[in-house]
């Protein structure tokens, strides 16, 4: 069964596959979308061999002073990354929704708009500025 979406179909991440139609497992629609916001901002520029610009870098931005200026650039960064490798939407805002200093985790919610349906939807992104640390 082939899925038709106008708003795009492609493989779930992280791939998976149904073992009794032998298929890869797809998504659709919204949730193709939402997959593809988590992959550019989890890609380091330079990690695809084909297309060594797509990404969001925000893994330098480990292990900096939270301050104001970090923000900032988070959100500067997250900004260019979607509307360079992203074209399904648009109008987006990001605001930090909640930060756990101690932990090391922003919480970052990304409002959009999907073009083709004029439809707002949001994303909360998970940003470990201290990961890979002893800290807990």
């Amino acid at each position: 069964m082939e899925i038709q979406s106008f708003l795009g179909t492609g493989w779930s991440f992280p791939p998976s596959f149904d073992k009794v139609g032998r298929t890869a497992i797809m998504v659709s629609d919204i949730a193709d979308i939402e997959e593809s916001i988590r992959i550019i901002l989890s890609t380091i520029p330079g990690e695809r061999l084909m297309q060594p610009t797509f990404g969001c870098d925000l893994k330098k931005l480990v292990f900096e002073k939270f301050a104001s200026s970090l923000i900032g650039e988070l959100k500067h960064m997250i900004y260019y990354a979607l509307l360079n490798f992203e074209p399904r939407v648009k109008d987006v805002t990001i605001e930090l929704l909640s930060r756990d200093e101690l932990a090391g985790i922003l919480h970052i919610q990304l409002n959009y708009t999907v073009i083709i349906t004029n439809t707002r939807h949001n994303l909360v992104y998970p940003f470990y500025f201290l990961e890979g640390t002893s800290l807990t």
